[in-house]
């Protein structure tokens, strides 16, 4: 695998994303602050920033901008996402 590629790939599988928003969301559609992901700061742009490019993933994040820590999700400011329980057709 060439470096680009591995600098691409992302850092937590979304089968385990979707568990982790789960639980912290307790049930899919609920708006969960990005800073609740327990990554850093860059971290948490690259992993959202990469599911949002691949258009098979990002039409089941909702991305939303409120009070809380500001990240930049290819180049949008938001501070939390919901996830639709739709995605589970792709998992």
């Amino acid at each position: 695998m060439s470096a680009e590629a591995t600098g691409r790939a992302p850092i937590m599988p979304l089968g385990d994303l979707v568990r982790l928003y789960l639980s912290r969301s307790g049930k899919f559609g609920e708006p969960v602050a990005l800073s609740a992901f327990g990554l850093t700061k860059p971290e948490t742009e690259r992993l959202f920033s990469g599911y949002d490019e691949d258009y098979h993933i990002s039409r089941f994040f909702r991305f939303t901008e409120a009070d809380g820590e500001k990240f930049s999700i290819n180049g949008i400011p938001v501070t939390h996402v919901s996830i639709d329980a739709e995605i589970e057709t792709i998992l």
